[in-house]
């Protein structure tokens, strides 16, 4: 195969991962930029009334089912597909859609029901606490913008035209990750 024809196929794949990866693109850096300006992402909370005696062991093989028959016994039904358990604190997962949390406190269990705002759910896909299938979907976004890094820059070597203006690209912004990221 050609160079010509080399360059091509890679310029086609390389439009096609970058396009499907757009929305993804759209998703960090819309959100990190909010997050980096100070924008502060919205949640509606609310607390939850148990019964007096709702017991909760953090370190319980069932906590996840647990959660789920205190949350159903308060018509409350959320798909948990996991628990984060931390210091006293069991938040239910994923956190990108409504969810629950429940501390363990010297007055007894607390319980609170989130409810994220638009941007704040955003956040959360990004910071990879969405539901399975999304996180899923973020690694094949991960090894696909790998792709489309590597391919872009091949595309770039290859063509003689290219080239110079590749290389002073790629030097200049390795110079300024490094700079910025490293030694200020």
């Amino acid at each position: 195969m050609s160079k010509v024809k080399i360059r091509n196929l890679l310029i086609l794949v390389h439009l096609f991962l970058a396009a499907f990866l757009a929305p993804s693109f759209l998703l960090v850096g819309t959100t990190g930029a909010l997050k980096l300006a100070g924008v502060t992402p919205s949640i509606e909370d609310s607390e939850l009334t148990l019964p007096a005696d709702t017991q909760l062991d953090p370190d319980s093989p069932t906590l996840k089912q647990d959660i789920g028959a205190i949350l159903e016994a308060q018509n409350i039904h959320l798909d948990i597909e996991s628990i984060r358990s931390r210091d006293g604190s069991m938040t239910t997962r994923p956190t990108s859609g409504t969810f629950a949390r429940f501390s363990q406190t010297p007055d007894g269990l607390k319980a609170t029901l989130h409810k994220p705002g638009l941007q704040y759910t955003l956040m959360e896909l990004h910071k990879g606490h969405g539901p399975a299938i999304f996180k899923t979907y973020q690694m094949v976004a991960g090894i696909a913008l790998f792709l489309v890094i590597i391919g872009g820059l091949v595309v770039g070597l290859l063509a003689k035209a290219y080239r110079r203006k590749t290389l002073v690209s790629l030097g200049l912004g390795t110079v300024a990750f490094v700079a910025l990221g490293f030694l200020v």
